[in-house]
């Protein structure tokens, strides 16, 4: 399997006779020079500019929320999770309802190895999520702050999920926009320590590292 990061949260996932998934297109409100991408499915973690620019990608099915999926080899679930503490401040709508800040976390599941992206998650998962994430091989998971986790809150929901290989997103860069934190305060969270990127990730279930191992990525086309 290839990972390959385009920045902020998108991702493409790339197996041998399995579908082709991208994860979270972004818009031009984000910084990053915006990738033409062909993908058998391509998946949107929340409806916001930095994450739902579908049209960016040239797709076979988009999957927009939480449920079972499969597709050419791929098995999907879609966890919806919802920041509670952020939709108590949640402003009343008209019928008296409250607007609920809601994220799909997705699992992929490919034959022997399961990537978990984590989308814009803004709180600890329960216990109960945590067991519908199941075994992770490799995690791709926010660090920044901003919409999604922080560095210490990122490296709490990696030591509750225990990955092989966590691979961090959504965080500040020089071609960054938003008003993330950088990579620096996750490295010394998790103390790492200087961590050189790589072009991509290339893994098969043989190389998987028997203890959590951080892998920063390059972004594709900057």
């Amino acid at each position: 399997m290839e990972i390959t990061w385009f920045g902020h949260s998108c991702f493409r996932l790339t197996e041998r006779n399995v579908a082709v998934v991208v994860t979270d297109p972004f818009d031009k409100s984000v910084g990053f020079s915006i990738p033409r991408l062909n993908a058998d499915i391509v998946t949107i973690s929340h409806d916001a500019p930095g994450h739902n620019n579908i049209n960016v990608v040239r797709y076979a099915r988009a999957i927009t929320g939480p449920g079972e999926y499969e597709m050419k080899g791929v098995f999907i679930t879609g966890l919806r999770t919802v920041d509670k503490e952020v939709a108590n401040k949640a402003l009343k709508n008209d019928d008296g309802s409250k607007t609920f800040v809601k994220n799909t976390v997705y699992v992929f599941g490919y034959d022997g190895l399961t990537v978990c992206h984590l989308g814009d998650l803004r709180a600890i998962p329960s216990q109960s999520e945590i067991e519908v994430i199941g075994t992770v091989g490799v995690l791709l998971v926010p660090v920044g702050g901003g919409g999604g986790l922080n560095a210490a809150q990122a490296a709490e929901v990696i030591s509750l999920i225990e990955p092989s290989i966590v691979i961090p997103m959504h965080y500040k860069m020089s071609q960054t926009n938003l008003k993330l934190d950088p990579l620096s305060k996750f490295l010394k969270e998790m103390g790492s320590g200087k961590v050189e990127p790589q072009d991509s990730l290339k893994i098969v279930k043989s190389s998987v590292p028997d203890e959590t191992q951080v892998v920063v990525l390059q972004p594709k086309g900057g």
